[in-house]
């Protein structure tokens, strides 16, 4: 028997998300030139942020454990910089329990990968050292301590990507250098794979718990919905029960 941690309708919700990311997109297009505005405010990917909402519901956290875009304040103290912003963050009784970041990447392929890549190892890099340096504690909290216990449990960190699904992101990519060679797994990978590789790395390596790459064609299909994961462990999926699974466990032990 198959026992799933995620609401009955999961499948739905994220098919909603990736046609309300399109939506905005399309809509955001045909307003002040561009869709800049648009993808800079982040409303594009709405969708993953109310299903983060609904899964934290339904695992026993209150709305107000849960701090999302445009409502609330979304800093967290860094180690190299003062501060970062992320997407969501779950803090329940001055607990940091997860924080998550959404992003996407629509065309410019050759020009975005690396900062896109470079953003995510330097984001989470960042975090985890903050951490290290007790940063995240209930004694560090704004509104004041309710201990002074160092608790040994770390933040959920989770990670999605969303790839526009074309020939320019799916073709095989030629590497060329002078000085070494390059890993094997890289040799004529797309930038879609490239992704896949990247996320995979970033979990192997500890630097998320999970993270997650979605393919979607800008086309009547991604307008309906429709999307892909290149492997089981980059998948949605694999990002959303990782997270539902830290959640449960913290209201299991009281936070």
């Amino acid at each position: 028997m198959t026992i799933s941690i995620l609401p009955a309708n999961f499948d739905d919700r994220v098919r909603d998300a990736v046609r309300l990311f399109w939506a905005t997109r399309a809509t955001g297009s045909s307003s002040q030139g561009g869709t800049r505005g648009k993808v800079l405010s982040g409303k594009n990917l709405d969708g993953f942020i109310a299903l983060v909402e609904s899964i934290a519901a339904e695992c026993g956290l209150p709305s107000e454990s849960v701090f999302t875009r445009g409502r609330h304040n979304l800093q967290l103290p860094g180690y190299y910089r003062p501060s970062k912003n992320w997407d969501v963050l779950i803090v329940h009784e001055q607990r940091l329990i997860a924080v998550l970041e959404f992003k996407s990447q629509v065309g410019s392929f050759g020009n975005n990968f690396n900062n896109r890549t470079e953003e995510a190892i330097g984001s989470a890099s960042d975090l985890w050292v903050s951490a290290r340096q007790n940063n995240f504690l209930p004694s560090n909290h704004v509104d004041g301590p309710s201990n002074s216990t160092v608790d040994p449990r770390q933040p959920f960190l989770g990670y999605l990507m969303m790839l526009e699904e074309c020939e320019d992101s799916t073709r095989p990519l030629t590497l060329r250098s002078a000085h070494y060679h390059f890993m094997p797994e890289f040799a004529g990978a797309s930038y879609a794979e490239r992704y896949r590789i990247l996320c995979e790395r970033l979990m192997e390596q500890q630097l998320y718990q999970a993270a997650s790459l979605i393919l979607s064609p800008q086309t009547e299909a991604g307008f309906g919905g429709h999307y892909r994961s290149l492997s089981v462990a980059t998948s949605v999926r694999n990002l959303f029960s990782a997270l539902a699974g830290t959640l449960l466990s913290a209201m299991e032990a009281g936070t």
